[in-house]
C-alpha cells in the first residue's frame, strides 16, 4: 500500500531520492504506482516533489534563515514541502502549515508549526534576503555549474538558462507518420495544439495517453530530431543507432527511412532495451533490430559483424544532460565538478570504436543533449586530427536561452573513400 495523500507521497519520494540516489522520475513513478491516489492528487504530488528539487538550494537558504540549529532530515523535508507551497504555489497559509504539521509526530509539531508560521509572516523579508544571494542560490543550481556557464555563455545567458531550467517542462508529441499523418492526428486529438514551423509536432497540455498507446506519437522534445535530420537516412539503407534507448531518435530514423531498409538499435542496459522494444512495437517499426551491446567492449556482436559496414550511423553518446535539466529535474544534483572530465574519454572511446563501422563516403552524426563544449565541438575537434580521413561537414546547436527547446548538439561527419 502506497502513501495515502499527495503530500505524503512527495515526502516519501524526497526521502527515497536522498537515501537511495536513484533517478527522481524512477522514484516518484514507483511510489505513485503503489498508491491509490486519484489523478489530481498524483499531479499535486509530482508538483511538490519536482518543485522542491528545482528550488532545493533556495528553500534550504530560507530554512537557514528560519532556524539556526540543525534539523532532522525528515523534518527538513516536511519544511521544504511546506515552504514550496507557501512561496511558489500560493497555497493558503493555514493549509500549507496545518497539513505539514499533521505529517509529523505530535512532539515534533511545534518545530514545524513555528518555522512555517514565521515564514508565512516574514515572507516578503525572506524573499528580499534571497534576492541578495548569488545566482546559484536564487535559482538553485550547483555553484560550480553556474561558474562554468558564466565562463562559456556570459552572465545574462547563464541567468536565462537557470531560469529556463526551473520552469515546468512542456509536453511535445512527435507524430508518428508511419501510422497517422499530421492532419489526421490533429482531427483525432483536437486537445493538442499546433506548433508553428513544426508540422510533425503537437503541444500537449497533458501526456497524450491514448495517442501513445496507439503508437500515433512519441513524447519527445523538438530538439531531439536535429540529429536525425542531419543524418538524413534514406529508405533501403543500413543504419546504426548506436545508443538508442528509449527509442525517440530510433523512431524518427525509421520514419525518415519510410520503414524500409535495416535499422539496428543498440543499448548496453537490458532494462533500457526492454523499454526500447516496447516503444518499437508500439510505433510499428518493422525495420528495427535491437541488440544489447556495450561499446566499451572490444568484441562486436555477431549481428553487427554480419552487417559489416553501415551507410549511416547515429551516436547519441552518454553525456551530462545539461541541456535537458528542465525536463530531468534532478540532473543538476547528480553532477560533480569532475563529471565532464570523466565522461569525455568514454565519449571519445565510443566515437572512435563505432566510426570504424561506417562505409567510406557514409555519414556519421555524433550527438549529445549537453551544453558543455568539452562534450560537443571540442571533442569533435580532438577526434578529427586523430582520424585524418574524416572531415566535419556541419554542426548544429540547440540552446534553451536561444531556441526555447531543450539543449542539444550534433556534428555531421564523413569519412573519405580510400584513394
Amino acid at each position: 500500500m502506497g502513501p495515502s495523500t499527495a503530500r505524503r507521497a512527495a515526502f516519501v519520494a524526497l526521502r527515497a531520492w536522498q537515501d537511495y540516489h536513484d533517478r527522481a522520475d524512477t522514484i516518484i513513478s514507483a511510489i505513485l504506482d503503489r498508491s491509490d491516489l486519484k489523478k489530481s492528487d498524483r499531479a499535486f504530488a509530482l508538483e511538490l516533489f519536482y518543485g522542491v528539487l528545482r528550488n532545493l538550494v533556495l528553500i534550504d537558504f530560507w530554512i537557514g534563515c528560519l532556524r539556526a540549529g540543525s534539523l532532522d532530515p525528515d523534518l527538513r523535508d516536511v519544511v521544504r514541502l511546506g515552504l514550496y507551497q507557501l512561496f511558489f504555489l500560493g497555497t493558503p497559509d493555514h493549509a500549507a502549515v496545518n497539513e505539514s504539521v499533521e505529517m509529523v509526530f505530535p512532539k515534533q509539531r511545534g518545530v514545524i508549526n513555528g518555522m512555517l508560521r514565521t515564514a508565512a509572516r516574514d515572507r516578503d523579508e525572506l524573499r528580499l534576503k534571497a534576492k541578495r544571494q548569488p545566482l546559484a542560490v536564487r535559482q538553485s543550481h550547483p555553484a560550480f555549474l553556474v561558474s562554468r556557464w558564466q565562463r562559456t555563455y556570459g552572465l545574462e545567458q547563464t541567468a536565462q538558462l537557470c531560469e529556463w531550467n526551473n520552469q515546468r517542462a512542456k509536453i511535445y508529441a512527435r507524430i508518428n507518420r508511419l501510422k497517422i499523418d499530421p492532419e489526421q492526428f490533429a482531427q483525432r486529438y483536437p486537445e493538442t495544439e499546433e506548433i508553428r514551423g513544426l508540422s510533425d509536432f503537437r503541444h500537449c497540455r497533458d501526456v497524450p495517453a491514448d495517442a501513445l498507446a496507439r503508437g500515433h506519437c512519441y513524447v519527445q522534445d523538438p530538439s531531439t530530431i536535429m540529429a536525425g535530420e542531419m543524418l538524413a537516412p534514406e529508405p533501403g539503407e543500413t543504419v546504426l543507432d548506436a545508443c538508442a534507448a528509449p527509442g525517440g531518435k530510433t523512431g524518427h530514423l525509421a520514419q525518415l527511412m519510410q520503414n524500409k531498409g535495416t535499422l539496428i538499435a543498440c543499448d548496453r542496459d537490458p532494462e533500457r532495451i526492454k523499454r526500447l522494444n516496447e516503444n518499437i512495437g508500439r510505433l510499428g517499426l518493422s525495420i528495427v533490430q535491437t541488440i544489447q551491446h556495450d561499446w566499451t567492449k572490444p568484441r562486436l556482436p555477431k549481428e553487427i559483424e554480419k552487417v559489416g559496414l553501415f551507410d549511416r550511423i547515429l551516436i547519441d553518446v552518454p553525456c551530462t544532460n545539461t541541456g535537458v535539466m528542465q525536463r530531468r529535474v534532478d540532473v543538476r544534483w547528480r553532477l560533480e565538478p569532475d563529471t565532464i572530465a570523466e565522461l569525455c574519454p568514454l565519449q571519445m572511446q565510443i566515437l572512435q570504436r563505432i566510426s570504424g563501422l561506417l562505409k567510406p563516403g557514409g555519414i556519421l552524426v555524433y550527438s549529445t543533449c549537453s551544453l558543455e563544449p568539452e562534450e560537443n565541438e571540442q571533442l569533435v575537434q580532438h577526434f578529427l586530427p586523430q582520424s585524418p580521413s574524416w572531415r566535419l561537414i556541419e554542426q548544429r546547436f540547440s540552446r534553451p536561452f536561444v531556441d526555447h527547446y531543450d539543449g542539444a548538439f550534433a556534428a555531421k561527419l564523413t569519412q573519405s573513400a580510400p584513394t
